[in-house]
């Protein structure tokens, strides 16, 4: 059975405060259409501009992912995308008029109550999921964050988290059924802090909207009555602060025994929402973060973007081939008798890319290079390279159908054995540095596993127009 996309009804608003600009919001979802994906629009800011929610726009993730193209940004986004894929929507508006989404609680929960009020429907096209067919890791040793997708045929998300502080220790939660578990069991985990933390957030301008109704202040060490005051008076809190270690300030209750842990699956879900496509997989996180999170949604979103050229070009599937020689020339413009890549076996998107050319004595530069000893001028090696790099530049740009790749120089090249007849030249291109239109690669050229050339390639991506 094939699962449709979704959105809402009908629109729906909000209004509140956000957590760390303190700024109030009124926020409004819209239904969306087929294929439109998630998008915060600013409609306090002329033209009301748009930021799609994809890993690509991620400007910040200290104490919260923020979204961001040249002025415009969306901060403390993830309670708000983890509420829209918790309820497995794919198509929405989310329109603001302030840079800050209302905290609420600190949880979900308002998000979700809000969006099953407006009603979900079913549209007309297919679900594009992500299908994780190899195990995805990520891993920060400084801070020793572990993070791993593993192929699935549905979700599932597990989380440890180990703070090492006796007021919240270690603690786990898994989420297994999307659908029964998460609008009750995850949705409503308020977003928390130590209170250790509460001045120096402060001090950084942060939590300005913050206050002990919208998020839960764990008790982790004792304060002077200077302390206490200064606190009172930057959340702008009148009553007497109640404060004893292991508690939550002024002994709140917990919603869950495991709240905080649960809150960091929520914030998961969220920072991976930036993938920009649903995805089957199970997900195992050990102390996971928004920067972490945010780095491995940018990994996964790779292999989608991967995936979906390979979709678009390689229309018959080959083992151990990404692209055969009839999708490489709907990338390349060469052809006969300058197209010299037969196939593409590797890719990773903005990284590396291998390609092979079987070299055969009927190439028409052998016959004057050089009768009786034919051997492949070490030129036409370099032009082979550049090819394989090209295809791995154009895929990195949208529309790639429009630009061409100009190699503008090419530094240290070396030629360590003669290319001849019968050999399979294999390529293997990365990208050094890319700033703008102008990108950097290393080649290296073997037979076999003998290397036989190098070099440094200087290219630019220009329209077609430009020429």
């Amino acid at each position: 059975m094939i699962e449709k996309q979704r959105t809402i009804k009908t629109p729906i608003t909000l209004s509140g405060r956000g957590l760390h600009t303190g700024t109030e919001c009124v926020m409004t979802f819209k239904p969306a259409p087929d294929n439109h994906g998630i998008k915060f629009v600013r409609t306090d800011l002329g033209g009301n501009p748009e930021i799609p929610a994809l890993c690509d726009y991620v400007v910040d993730v200290s104490r919260g992912t923020t979204l961001g193209i040249g002025d415009v940004k969306v901060h403390t986004v993830e309670h708000v995308l983890a509420a829209v894929v918790g309820m497995k929507i794919d198509n929405i508006i989310i329109e603001l008029d302030g840079i800050e989404p209302p905290i609420f609680d600190g949880s979900a929960i308002e998000y979700v109550e809000a969006l099953q009020k407006a009603g979900i429907v079913t549209q007309e096209s297919p679900k594009d999921y992500i299908i994780i067919d190899q195990t995805m890791q990520f891993h920060d040793e400084e801070n020793q964050v572990d993070i791993v997708a593993l192929p699935l045929d549905g979700f599932r998300a597990t989380v440890m988290v180990d703070y090492q502080n006796p007021a919240l220790g270690s603690q786990h939660t898994g989420l297994f059924d999307l659908e029964k578990e998460f609008v009750t069991e995850f949705a409503p985990a308020r977003t928390f802090c130590f209170l250790s933390e509460v001045e120096n957030l402060i001090h950084q301008g942060l939590i300005k909207g913050g206050d002990l109704d919208n998020a839960i202040v764990i008790v982790d060490k004792d304060l002077t009555e200077a302390q206490v005051t200064n606190i009172r008076s930057k959340l702008n809190i009148d009553a007497e602060l109640k404060i004893h270690t292991g508690e939550i300030l002024n002994n709140k209750e917990w919603r869950f025994k495991n709240e905080p842990v649960r809150h960091k699956l929520l914030d998961l879900m969220g920072d991976l929402a930036l993938i920009g496509a649903p995805y089957k997989a199970q997900i195992l996180a050990a102390r996971p973060g928004h920067k972490a999170n945010v780095e491995f949604a940018k990994k996964i979103r790779r292999l989608y973007l991967q995936k979906q050229l390979v979709k678009k070009y390689q229309h018959v599937s080959q083992q151990g081939v990404v692209f055969d020689i009839e999708a490489i020339q709907k990338i390349l413009p060469h052809r006969y008798p300058l197209l010299l890549v037969d196939k593409i076996t590797y890719m990773d998107l903005d990284s590396k890319v291998v390609g092979v050319k079987s070299v055969t004595i009927n190439e028409p530069f052998f016959q004057g290079h050089f009768p009786g000893r034919p051997i492949m001028p070490g030129v036409l090696i370099l032009e082979a390279m550049g090819q394989v790099g090209g295809v791995l530049l154009l895929n990195s740009v949208p529309e790639p159908e429009k630009k061409l790749v100009f190699f503008m120089q090419i530094n240290n090249a070396k030629f360590r054995k003669p290319v001849v007849p019968g050999d399979q030249l294999r390529m293997e291109l990365e990208t050094v540095s890319r700033k703008s239109k102008v990108i950097m690669m290393k080649g290296k050229a073997f037979v076999d596993d003998a290397l036989v050339a190098e070099a440094e390639f200087m290219a630019a991506l220009v329209d077609k127009k430009e020429e």
